[in-house]
């Protein structure tokens, strides 16, 4: 098994999932205990994951893997830091004013972009399944889960989420672009969010 890829998919499966142990991964990738730890302890001294205990109970606590700001970095983030400067040279040298029309133009030109292409689209269930591909194809590495309620729609990555920390306006034009795309007969709430801090954007559709 190729090390280097190997830890890629390591990596990734941590951005997909959260923090994890060396025995969960050892069984996600079919090789031994100890095998595993070698990769963890690499990726752990190169500072793409940190390990932290968890006691649950009584006994040893478990050891929890997780990427850190290095190991998140290895996922596409669309030029962060080009996108804020300019978004800061725009509201220092045009104003706010200004801002607030580059990111309704921004949400105008998604919003028919996506139209278009999950026009042929009838259920919600088909649009939601389209659009998770579209965006993981620009970076969001987007999934949907069906539970009882409704849908999970999870987005593990966000390749803008420098520019959504500095400009709010880029998150609150996605949910409006989703709401509008599935229409007024279901409900849309954000549970976790990327750029408040949490590990990914997690949508609930009902």
């Amino acid at each position: 098994m190729n090390p280097g890829k190997t830890q890629d998919e390591i990596l990734f499966y941590l951005k997909m999932n959260g923090m994890q142990s060396a025995s969960v991964l050892a069984k996600v990738f079919q090789m031994t205990g100890e095998g595993m730890r070698l990769h963890l302890q690499k990726l752990e001294k190169e500072g793409y994951i940190v390990s932290a205990s968890q006691v649950k109970g009584v006994g040893r606590p478990t050891i929890l893997f997780n990427l850190t700001e290095k190991g998140s970095k290895r996922f596409p983030d669309n030029h962060a830091s080009l996108v804020v400067q300019l978004l800061k040279n725009i509201r220092q040298v045009l104003g706010q004013e200004a801002l607030d029309k580059l990111v309704h133009a921004k949400r105008e030109s998604d919003f028919l972009r996506y139209e278009e292409a999950l026009k042929e689209c009838r259920e919600p269930s088909e649009k939601l399944a389209l659009f998770a591909q579209i965006r993981t194809q620009e970076g969001y590495m987007a999934e949907l889960e069906k539970v009882d309620e409704g849908w999970l729609f999870i987005e593990n990555n966000c390749p803008i989420c420098e520019a959504a920390i500095n400009c709010q306006g880029f998150c609150e034009s996605e949910m409006e672009n989703i709401r509008k795309l599935l229409g007024n007969k279901l409900t849309i709430e954000r549970d976790d969010h990327t750029a408040a801090g949490d590990r990914r954007c997690l949508y609930r559709i009902h």
